[in-house]
């Protein structure tokens, strides 16, 4: 089932193009395995926010029904076609991370893959994913994030505005781990650089975060 989108959010129509094949080699090479590990964990009623053109479609195996909302129209049209051939129900909304149309607690899983680095404001995204999730059930994240190096978090800070402009509004430089553990997730997740040139730049993190009720912190493993 694909719901016409109705919120009306972000364009980046260039990157919206160049995104599938800017990432087809990536996929193909080694990133795969991690969205495979990440949605193939999944269970349930699954929301995925920022579902980008459907990348991750293809990756989730025991769920019921993955909700994937999008704010770019253009990366919405290419999610849709994705999904018409995808075997698991998925249902296409256009909204934003930092505004969803849902009730308190409605899903089983939340799904996170590159996102938290894009949205306008990352902690509204945040509340808005631990509202949206039954209680202690997790987010699964994938997402680059600001570098423990001090000269490459610095590069990270230089090169922000720059590589917002060319990346569709992507920040190199969050520390979304702390985000999350501030705005009161427990996280568990592990770190690594991307197998390419310059993967110093773009650390990245995948693990799952919940909301327990006890004292939030970040554990990390390699």
């Amino acid at each position: 089932m694909i719901q016409r989108p109705t919120a009306k959010t972000s364009k980046h129509p260039i990157f919206a193009r160049i995104y599938d094949p800017l990432l087809a080699r990536p996929a193909e090479r080694w990133e795969g395995r991690y969205r495979s590990e990440q949605c193939g964990g999944a269970e349930g009623l699954v929301l995925e926010i920022g579902a980008g053109t459907g990348m991750n479609f293809p990756h989730y195996s025991d769920v019921s029904t993955v909700v994937a909302v999008e704010p770019e129209p253009h990366m919405l049209e290419q999610a849709k076609q994705r999904a018409a051939g995808d075997p698991a129900p998925i249902v296409l909304l256009r909204a934003s991370a930092e505004c969803l149309p849902f009730p308190d607690g409605t899903f089983d899983t939340v799904v996170s893959s590159l996102v938290l680095c894009t949205v306008p404001d990352e902690r509204q995204a945040i509340r808005e994913v631990r509202r949206v999730l039954k209680p202690q059930s997790p987010l699964r994240f994938y997402e680059h994030v600001r570098a423990k190096s001090d000269r490459a978090a610095r590069w990270q800070d230089r090169l922000e505005r720059p590589w917002g402009f060319f990346g569709g509004g992507c920040h190199p430089n969050r520390d979304t781990v702390g985000a999350l553990v501030e705005e009161g997730f427990t996280v568990r997740f592990r770190s690594f650089e991307p197998p390419v040139p310059g993967g110093w730049f773009l650390p990245h993190v995948i693990g799952e975060a919940r909301v327990k009720g006890e004292r939030p912190e970040a554990t990390s493993s390699r």
